[in-house]
């Protein structure tokens, strides 16, 4: 078995490059589709982002193309970002073989891209429309390339670019070595490559072999109304390096981009409706480390590639389980740790199950961190900040402040004041908000209304099997449950009362839609006066 690339058939310079690189050793889909790719077939790559499909097959076409100045080789990318993405690793792969990468879409000057085609270039990687465009303007030559990549094709087709393809294809030399990688395979992708591949080869990779083990995965139970708040305190007990936060909408992107700015923390957000060149800023200062946190949805973060990103965090859960691999797959990359810490509220626990189901094993569990934990861990930082200010010298302004203040407190007390008020978070997440007051439950617990009961064939087994998945608590915990023929109490802890008033107050339960409240409390029964005949 091929743990090594000195045992790929692959030239010195290239084998130089990849150590440079610091690859150490092939990830799955290199070592299995590089030497078929080698042997100069067809072939399809079925991996998601994040598995290192760029070198597989980036290494064979450097290794293929030689120094003569014409275009032998097109890689076409659903993005801009995949687009120089790739270039970027190509460039790196081939450093100590004189051949040009160019990377064309638009947004960037035709003008520019005209200029560099014409200089000559070995290697073109590019968005369907933009070749297109070359292609009608007759400034782009396709005639003597020997190899094609179609690069994440399902993306492609999602976005619309199949009739784009197809016309592209028809232009380039007939003999010709096609890739396709894609991480699904639709109807429409398995006819583009019966139309235009030759016997090819497939190389795939399971799903197991994609949720990479480097990837330390973990779910935190949030409630709705505390979710920024629980956010705030599961981030400042880590240590991020960058971070890309996921939201479901363009609105909840704008909406968490700003809280957290509001907040004091390094983040900005991308969604659909920035233009190209608010995009490339943003992408700009999460390269170069200016900002923290990226949030993005789903669509925005195509084609983002960025090294460092230590934690992917799922503010919003996925809409499906092939998303979820494709966001955890940011993080932990080039052989280094990462982190995937997924929010859930209770009526979000079911489609957590599925996603589990799916990706074949259990995402742990990890409670929200504490106001003191989160205290305990701020503290080197705080220190740290606190003795650079002090470092940089007192300022004069404050001074007479400081000896009045001082005169009136001990020094310990200003200090402990003063980080209260710099550091310290208002709202604390144990207190959730929910005050159900008195409901008659027993001491500790907390009794609530359904108002379905016999009349849907609701059992108490059937209650407590559906508490206890949806909000992860043993069913042993649940209190005392009475069912009437329409209606239904039941007595559940204190601690998880909101998580449970949360997870089924508009769920369905035997199939029926239910709604839940806190319960009233029994009336106390009335001490009567006996009348003289009973005395």
């Amino acid at each position: 078995m091929t743990t090594n690339f000195n045992d790929f058939q692959i030239s010195e310079p290239i084998k130089r490059a990849i150590k440079e690189m610091g690859f150490e050793e092939p990830s799955p889909i290199q070592e299995k589709a590089i030497p078929v790719i080698l042997e100069r077939g067809d072939v399809i790559g079925q991996a998601q982002t994040g598995t290192g499909k760029t070198a597989a097959f980036g290494i064979p076409v450097v290794e293929k193309v030689t120094q003569e100045r014409y275009v032998q080789a097109l890689i076409l990318t659903p993005t801009r970002e995949l687009a120089i993405q790739v270039s970027g690793e190509l460039q790196k792969l081939s450093v100590h073989k004189k051949i040009r990468t160019l990377p064309i879409y638009g947004g960037q000057s035709i003008g520019h891209q005209i200029k560099a085609l014409k200089q000559g270039v070995q290697v073109v990687i590019g968005t369907p429309g933009r070749i297109l465009d070359h292609l009608r303007r007759k400034t782009l030559k396709l005639d003597q390339v020997h190899t094609v990549v179609l690069d994440e094709a399902d993306e492609m087709l999602d976005m619309g670019f199949v009739d784009d393809i197809e016309t592209i294809l028809r232009q380039v030399n007939q003999e010709r070595q096609t890739l396709l990688f894609s991480a699904t395979m639709p109807l429409a992708i398995r006819k583009l490559t019966k139309r235009y591949m030759k016997t090819p080869k497939t190389v795939t990779i399971n799903k197991g072999e994609v949720t990479a083990p480097l990837i330390n995965q973990m779910y935190f139970k949030v409630l709705e109304r505390n979710k920024i708040d629980s956010l705030c305190r599961i981030i400042d007990s880590e240590d991020i390096e960058l971070g890309i936060l996921f939201c479901r909408t363009k609105k909840g992107v704008a909406e968490l981009t700003e809280a957290l700015q509001a907040r004091g923390y390094l983040a900005d957000g991308l969604h659909g409706d920035l233009t190209q060149s608010q995009r490339d800023a943003v992408m700009k200062k999460f390269r170069d480390s200016s900002i923290e946190f990226l949030i993005a949805t789903d669509v925005a973060a195509r084609g983002i590639d960025v090294e460092n990103v230590s934690h992917v965090i799922n503010y919003d859960i996925p809409q499906d389980p092939e998303s979820y691999v494709h966001r955890i797959g940011r993080t932990g990359r080039a052989g280094k740790k990462g982190l995937a810490l997924t929010l859930v509220t209770p009526r979000e626990m079911k489609h957590l199950r599925s996603i589990e189901k799916e990706i074949k094993m259990p995402i742990p569990s990890q409670d929200v961190p504490t106001i003191e934990e989160v205290v305990e861990k701020q503290q080197s930082s705080w220190k740290k900040l606190i003795s650079d200010q002090v470092q940089e010298g007192a300022n004069e302004l404050f001074s007479p402040l400081v000896e009045e203040i001082l005169q009136e407190h001990q020094a310990e007390d200003v200090i402990a004041a003063l980080l209260k008020m710099n550091f310290s978070t208002d709202s604390s997440v144990e207190e959730s908000g929910y005050q159900f007051g008195e409901t008659g439950g027993a001491k500790g617990m907390v009794r609530f209304f359904i108002n379905v009961g016999r009349n849907i064939q609701l059992t108490p087994k059937i209650l407590v099997d559906e508490i206890s998945e949806l909000v992860g608590i043993p069913a042993k915990s649940i209190g005392k449950i009475d069912i009437f023929e329409n209606f239904t109490f039941v007595e559940v802890p204190e601690d998880v009362a909101p998580f449970v008033y949360e997870a089924l107050r508009y769920s369905r339960l035997n199939g029926a839609r239910v709604n839940l409240e806190p319960a009233k409390p029994r009336p106390k029964r009335e001490r009567r006066t006996p009348t003289r005949n009973e005395r």
